[in-house]
């Protein structure tokens, strides 16, 4: 993506890079809710997706997509693992959708769901080395009684 990206008007056409969809790594993520952006059903996601493999799956489809450094205003954990949003190209400057079988946001969502668990990374990866959500603030310290 060569382009800067400017804010959105209705006269770009289908090509410019900000009519383009965002697909941040949150919206696949089955650890999270819809509150904290989960976009599709628990059950269709994936566990802990990175924008690397969202490139990954979408990079064999075809389409156009582009990689920017950005972090979901949603996510709470400022870390580079939760890092990046992925644009993709869906429409043709006329609206014609680019492939037939990704007409939406929702299809590519979904394509994307069900191709992760087939990337080789995942399929090397034992149980225990599945990256993990680190949950921080649980185990407070309790306050000091007193001198005594």
């Amino acid at each position: 993506m060569t382009s800067t990206i400017s804010s959105w008007n209705p006269d770009k056409k289908h090509s410019d890079v900000e009519r383009w969809i965002c697909i941040y790594p949150a919206y696949l993520n089955n650890k999270k809710t819809l509150a904290q952006g989960r976009r599709l059903p628990k059950d269709v996601c994936v566990e802990n997706p990175t924008h690397q493999e969202i490139r990954d799956v979408l990079f064999g489809t075809g389409l156009r997509i582009g990689v920017e450094n950005k972090l979901y205003p949603r996510e709470r954990s400022k870390e580079m693992l939760y890092r990046g949003r992925i644009r993709v190209e869906l429409k043709n400057d006329d609206g014609s959708p680019i492939k037939a079988e990704f007409p939406n946001r929702e299809s590519v969502m979904k394509y994307i769901a069900e191709s992760i668990p087939k990337l080789k990374t995942r399929q090397n990866r034992p149980a225990d080395q599945q990256p993990q959500v680190v949950q921080q603030g649980g185990n407070k310290a309790k306050g000091k009684k007193g001198r005594r």
